[in-house]
């Protein structure tokens, strides 16, 4: 798939200079920024759905007593 992006001359240096820095090409400094987009929004997410269940049942255990459950 191919794509193009309109960038104002301030926007395509920095953009430019971004990948530069990071030995990237301007597409991949494009797609590896979504994907860590993406990824965050879906680790808050994950982290709402998370916080949601704790709340309903607020239990909580000490490194120890996971330690000893696992019995390590």
């Amino acid at each position: 798939m191919s794509f193009s992006m309109r960038l104002n001359a301030e926007e395509e240096k920095l953009f430019k200079s971004y990948a530069d820095i990071h030995g990237y090409s301007l597409g991949e400094a494009f797609k590896k920024a979504l994907l860590e987009k993406i990824e965050d929004e879906y680790d808050a997410a994950i982290a709402d759905m998370a916080y949601e269940e704790y709340l309903k049942d607020p239990v909580t255990y000490s490194m120890d007593e996971v330690k000893k459950e696992l019995g390590l």
